[in-house]
């Protein structure tokens, strides 16, 4: 069994044995909410924050706020044994008043890698004291993870598809995924290229840049179902139609926490998305 502990630079805290387990626990951040619910512990959930919204008996849960910005009294008027929260969860002040009053808080890792979802299982396990159901969970998605390495793999160097991940185009001007994010991070485990790499996380670019990158596809988030940006405006951009993925309306979408959430989804969401750029994958018996 693997030993975890839950960090936050120097700060160390280790999920605690305490006598009697935790039995409210209030959950920050959408994938440990998947977590803790693929693990059968969900019963002892009493809060969500706002991006915890799968499964869908989560969103029956009162809502205290966004994971990084969250308000301490709405956590705190949940009376929780546990505050579960991911490592950027904040802001600080909120997370410094939940220590002055005492509230034991869990801080999990949440490195957007394929061996980072293993690490996040495995501490929230640590946390909820069900480390054999996160043993077993982590395995399952650890087998997951590589088959889809291998199926990423497997995609010739020539015939990696360009990919342009676009988080908006409010008034026209496109903000896109460049290197080190979430996004850059999927469309290489799903085998395609990231299309900009010139810059780290999420910044507006310029129509020239978008023309240079030459996308093969648009990847977009949705949100509640409904696309950001429907095709008839992504395709009026003058910079989208000037590239490969414009001259073929070729858009990709996908909901946002299934695709960006690191979680126990993470490597159905990679096939899903090789599937679109690539064609469905044949099983063991050669059918599609």
């Amino acid at each position: 069994m693997r030993r975890i502990l839950v960090t936050l630079g120097a700060l160390v805290l280790a999920a605690s044995a305490a006598a009697e387990p935790a039995q409210r626990i209030v959950s920050i951040g959408g994938a440990i909410t998947e977590i803790v619910y693929q693990l059968g512990q969900q019963d002892r959930l009493v809060a969500r924050d706002t991006t915890s919204i799968y499964p869908e008996a989560a969103l029956e849960l009162p809502d205290v706020g966004y994971v990084r910005a969250l308000s301490p009294e709405g956590v705190l008027s949940m009376a929780p044994d546990l505050v579960l929260a991911e490592a950027d969860a904040g802001p600080p002040a909120t997370l410094d008043v939940l220590r002055e009053a005492r509230t034991p808080l869990a801080l999990i890792p949440d490195s957007p890698t394929a061996a980072g979802i293993v690490e996040k299982i495995d501490a929230v396990g640590a946390a909820l004291g069900a480390e054999a159901e996160a043993d077993a969970l982590a395995a399952s998605v650890a087998a997951q993870l590589a088959r889809a390495a291998a199926r990423a793999g497997a995609v010739p160097e020539a015939g990696r598809k360009r990919v342009l991940f676009v988080l908006s185009g409010q008034g026209g001007r496109i903000l896109a995924a460049g290197r080190n994010n979430e996004a850059a991070t999927v469309i290489e485990m799903a085998g395609a290229i990231n299309a900009l790499d010139g810059f780290e996380g999420y910044k507006p670019v310029s129509d020239e840049a978008i023309v240079q990158a030459a996308p093969d596809a648009i990847l977009m988030m949705t949100r509640g179902g409904e696309a950001m940006i429907d095709d008839a405006t992504l395709f009026a951009l003058p910079a989208i139609a000037a590239t490969p993925a414009g001259e073929n309306r070729a858009v990709i979408r996908m909901g946002g926490q299934y695709l960006l959430g690191f979680g126990p989804r993470t490597a159905q969401a990679v096939q899903d998305l090789a599937d679109a750029l690539y064609g469905k994958e044949a099983d063991d018996t050669g059918a599609l």
